[in-house]
């Protein structure tokens, strides 16, 4: 544990970013090296402070770009070191490249993805273009929909990514501004407390131990990448019993209690989307609104990205008659990727429902109550009539007839 303790109150109030450096304090990082980006400026910043104030034992690198601040990651968990970062957007982009590196070379690191609209056009706001964009490059992937979640996502991650079963990198993800620049209640862990739950780091195959020589990242070309690649594919997917175990450890010690897909009034559900992020809270109030209206609706989101939880999410839409998948990015000329997730979760099974693809939010447009009421009332009439009202992918809650996109109601604008 870090020499200088801070005393925190029993109840907080912390945006998502605040949340991210309290849990990457009190996780006894060694070292956090970084280039800020809008919305996960803070998160370093936040951490930056601690140090300087002489909460942090460990070291704070600035480097000149994100590539490099992954890089460094790479390498200080190369030598046997807890490492972290944090980024958004077009630092993730550049990022990328090194992503591939810490996953393929099985290094713990810990990212705290604060998740931004990639440009062209800029744009600093939230949707998932950047979570999305790493979803194929062998990091777990975590979701948390509200700051207190985004303390225990972050928190839990090093426990998850440093498990001799996983050794793999983390990425703990909150919507940008909606939730790491929001300021709400956080109960957090004390300093003693959440240290414990971490653990100390077990260094494996560190460069720094010349007892046990080792080299990271050779080349294997045909002879071992096949092997290599397999043995990875099979750490992530078997890291869900990990997962679970860390949450059940959780639960045990906070009472907040996660699960791998959460899910909202869905036990006797006609009709649900599908979200990531803050979008979930959102559909609990419309939920709870409807009911007025005799629309029995709920809904599903995964709190574990990556594994993706195909089997817990076709379990959880088994009863349902419409499903709208909603994809906070743009699909670049196909359909969303939580559209071909739950596609693929439910073609095997019994459950055949309608299903499709809501595009939203995109550059930090606003999803409100009332306009997801409106989704489930077009699924509610979807349901009845056995069929679409539109085409599988519409866009919601855009502008222009020249753009000749649908509504909700998939009424061509």
């Amino acid at each position: 544990m870090n020499k200088k303790v801070m005393e925190l109150k029993t109840v907080e109030v912390w945006d998502g970013n605040m949340a991210n450096s309290q849990a990457l304090r009190q996780a006894d990082v060694d070292v956090v090296a970084a280039y800020p980006i809008t919305p996960s400026t803070a998160t370093v910043e936040n951490y930056a402070m601690f140090h300087a104030n002489g909460y942090i034992d460990g070291e704070v690198m600035m480097t000149e770009s994100e590539h490099a601040a992954m890089s460094a990651c790479v390498g200080a968990g190369a030598a046997g070191g807890r490492v972290a970062t944090a980024t958004s957007s077009q630092g993730l982009a550049l990022m990328i490249e090194v992503l591939y590196q810490a996953s393929g070379m099985r290094i713990p690191v810990v990212l705290c993805l604060v998740n931004r609209a990639l440009a062209a056009p800029l744009n600093v706001n939230g949707d998932h273009s950047d979570l999305y964009l790493t979803r194929d490059s062998g990091w777990i992937s975590l979701d948390a929909f509200n700051p207190q979640q985004a303390y225990d996502m972050t928190l839990m991650s090093f426990k998850i990514s440093e498990h001799p079963d996983v050794r793999l990198p983390v990425i703990s993800n909150q919507d940008g501004f909606m939730t790491s620049h929001t300021a709400q209640n956080v109960t957090p862990l004390p300093d003693e407390v959440a240290s414990k739950f971490v653990g100390d780091y077990l260094q494996v195959n560190a460069l720094l131990n010349f007892d046990k020589p080792v080299t990271h990242g050779v080349q294997t070309e045909q002879d071992w990448h096949f092997e290599h690649k397999a043995k990875q594919h099979a750490a992530l997917m078997g890291s869900k019993k990990v997962i679970l175990d860390v949450f059940k450890e959780f639960k045990e010690l906070t009472g907040r209690e996660y699960k791998l897909v959460e899910t909202y009034n869905m036990e006797n559900a006609d009709i649900a989307i599908v979200c990531l992020g803050t979008t979930y809270e959102t559909a609990m109030l419309a939920i709870e609104q409807l009911k007025a209206e005799g629309i029995n609706a709920g809904v599903v989101a995964p709190r574990v990205f990556r594994p993706f939880p195909l089997e817990e999410m076709a379990e959880a839409l088994q009863g349902v008659k419409a499903i709208a998948c909603m994809d906070r990015s743009a699909p670049g000329g196909t359909v969303g990727t939580l559209f071909n997730e739950i596609s693929g979760a439910l073609i095997n099974t019994p459950n055949r429902p309608l299903v499709s693809n809501l595009i939203y939010g995109l550059g930090g447009r606003d999803m409100t109550v009332a306009l997801l009421k409106d989704i489930y009332r077009t699924l509610d009439k979807e349901a009845k009539e056995g069929k679409l009202s539109g085409k599988i992918q519409r866009f919601v809650g855009v502008r222009g007839p020249e753009l000749a996109f649908y509504n909700a109601q998939g009424v061509e604008k």
